[in-house]
């Protein structure tokens, strides 16, 4: 007989309390690797965006993925600090092209500093990232290292594509999308990068560089779609002191979300027109006169259940990751053979998908 899953409520304080643990010593190497002396406006600012509190998930994912097959963690350090900082990289470039005016409750980069700053300081982290990378020859080997260098290739080449996707549907008006179309994009911007990534890393980290650190992407693809779509109606619906950025922030930047492409999908052609002239102009052509037409288009996604039938899918997609972990786990050792923190770990990695879909930030 198979045991009953804990609550709901103890879940999440797993999943909090493993992330604070994996996020403070992920952290606290990464910081430990900025440069202290540093000329204006550069290394002390890399340090901003990872210093804000914030899930730390990437870096958590590839700590218990490694512990939980069996692994040693504490060699998995490198690697996760390595995800954390092309992770923050990706964060500054996202605010300069969305326009971003808030990131975990404070100003964003652009916004406190200046595009010009901001983009340097996106540089540097990049170029932090890849002096972990140039690590793990020291702390994981050569044949090791250069599989994880890989990886990284194929994750920023997976997550570029996807950006690309999403600016070009902003700057092209499109308005003829399905979901096959917006889960492509999630698949590439978001799911390669917070999860595929790092499972592979944590794999490959407790397997060596022979291992199979493909298994667990249906679990990443599944997982990354419904928290992108959990971020989508957050953005919407959220509470701004517990999301962090600006409520209806996708709507004033015209993103194409499953949500959006809901409404384009059910409204009537006149309401179609309307969304299709608002969504023409990029949020600085729009204006604060645009506020009016953000409105219209909260009112229509509720009208349409465009929010609840998100959420549906996000569902969906959490249960077939659950169904996809269940069928790695049931091959991979048994819990009886992990230590104590590699018992956690698998706990945590079960307890994901729940919380992924239920948190408010």
């Amino acid at each position: 007989m198979t045991a009953a899953a804990p609550p709901l409520a103890d879940r999440a304080r797993l999943v909090e309390r493993v992330l604070a643990r994996y996020g403070e010593r992920t952290v606290a190497a990464l910081l430990r690797h900025i440069p202290e002396q540093s000329p204006p406006y550069l290394y002390e600012l890399a340090a901003d965006y990872p210093a804000r509190p914030g899930k730390g998930l990437r870096a958590a994912l590839c700590l218990a993925t490694c512990a939980a097959v069996g692994g040693r963690p504490e060699r998995a350090l490198n690697p996760a600090v390595t995800a954390e900082l092309f992770h923050n990289a990706f964060l500054i470039h996202d605010d300069i092209q969305d326009g971003s005016e808030l990131r975990r409750g404070t100003p964003t980069l652009p916004a406190a500093y200046g595009v010009e700053v901001a983009l340097n300081v996106a540089h540097a982290t990049h170029l932090l990232g890849h002096q972990r990378l140039m690590a793990n020859r020291r702390e994981l080997g050569d044949e090791l290292a250069w599989r994880l260098f890989e990886e990284t290739e194929l994750m920023c080449r997976q997550t570029l594509e996807g950006q690309a996707l999403e600016i070009a549907w902003i700057r092209d008006n499109a308005c003829a999308l399905v979901s096959a179309d917006y889960y492509r994009m999630c698949l590439k911007k978001t799911s390669w990068y917070t999860f595929l990534y790092p499972c592979r890393s944590g794999l490959l980290v407790a397997e060596g560089a022979a291992a199979d650190a493909a298994r667990l992407d249906r679990f990443g693809w599944y997982l990354g779609a419904a928290y992108q779509i959990q971020d989508d109606v957050l953005n919407l619906v959220g509470s701004q002191a517990d999301y962090g950025k600006e409520i209806a922030g996708d709507l004033w930047e015209g993103k194409r979300t499953l949500i959006l492409i809901h409404l384009l999908e059910r409204c009537t052609p006149a309401e179609r027109a309307r969304a299709e002239r608002y969504l023409r102009g990029t949020r600085a052509q729009r204006g604060p006169d645009a506020a009016e037409d953000v409105r219209w288009l909260l009112d229509r996604m509720a009208a349409y259940d465009c929010v609840q039938s998100a959420r549906e899918a996000a569902a969906g997609l959490v249960a077939a990751a659950e169904r996809e972990l269940a069928r790695v786990l049931a091959a991979a050792p048994p819990p009886a053979g992990l230590s104590e923190e590699g018992v956690e770990a698998r706990e945590f990695l079960l307890a994901l998908p729940g919380f992924v879909v239920s948190r408010g930030r």
